[in-house]
């Protein structure tokens, strides 16, 4: 199955340009779409939240990492602050997706080519 992004006004896909391309190339209704992708995030936000890895294939891998506390300054006026441990998000694309990347250059909107 193949989806087309060619109608994406902006450089960036939102959830609902995803919902949008569901209703009208798999003919789900508006609500059904919006849905399915509500859910789809809604699943891999709860799997971050919980310390479980998501892996999707072909995509890549998201990943919980905790930073640990270390010191830091404030920019603006030099004073050395504490940055506390702290959960983050890391995503490892597929070897897939960087091949599809590099074999593939595509120019920016706007910059012509």
């Amino acid at each position: 199955m193949q989806f087309s992004v060619d109608s994406l006004e902006t450089a960036a896909v939102t959830k609902a340009q995803l919902a949008d391309l569901l209703f009208e190339q798999l003919g789900l209704n508006k609500r059904e779409s919006k849905d399915m992708v509500d859910a789809f995030f809604d699943l891999i936000t709860d799997q971050l939240v919980a310390g479980t890895d998501v892996k999707i294939s072909g995509f890549g891998n998201f990943q919980i990492r905790t930073k640990a506390p270390r010191p830091g300054r404030n920019p603006r006026t030099g004073e050395a602050i504490a940055i506390e441990a702290r959960r983050v998000v890391t995503f490892h694309a597929s070897h897939k997706l960087k091949d599809q990347i590099q074999g593939d250059p595509v120019t920016p909107p706007g910059l012509g080519g």
